[in-house]
């Protein structure tokens, strides 16, 4: 069901010096930017070049607010990993098959996520303690 590891989300209270950090310590290209008012983020995804044409991505999450989902994360652990994504080709299929296992669902339909991509998350207490996200990415025209 799942094809890779989509992205790594990280947490920070400044978007524009994360950037700065990774791109310089890792050569990581930005290849999208966006404001995402339904999650409550400012963001950045940045490309992990597998070395085939392929990859992953760290995905920079800024908080709009200090009550938002980012916001609140960082206040009670600070900065740091805020979750893991899976691209999964179908996120309905994978959430029906994860839900059909007990596990819990935040989502009970996709949401919007970065580049037109759709999303769901599964719940940390379900899945080892780490806030899970499947990603499925927006069809190329």
């Amino acid at each position: 069901m799942f094809m890779r590891i989509d992205h790594i989300g990280i947490a920070c209270r400044d978007l524009e010096e994360k950037i700065e950090l990774f791109s310089s310590l890792f050569e990581l290209e930005v290849v999208a930017r966006e404001i995402n008012e339904e999650q409550g983020v400012k963001e950045a995804m940045l490309h992990v070049a597998d070395g085939e044409g392929g990859g992953s991505y760290i995905q920079l999450l800024e908080p709009l607010s200090e009550d938002s989902p980012v916001g609140k994360f960082i206040a009670k652990r600070g900065e740091g990993v805020h979750h893991v994504a899976f691209g999964v080709p179908d996120v309905e299929g994978a959430m029906a098959t994860i839900g059909g296992k007990g596990v819990r669902l935040l989502d009970e339909r996709p949401r919007h996520g970065s580049m037109g991509s759709r999303i769901a998350f599964l719940h940390p207490k379900d899945v080892g303690g780490m806030l899970t996200e499947l990603v499925e990415a927006a069809k190329q025209q």
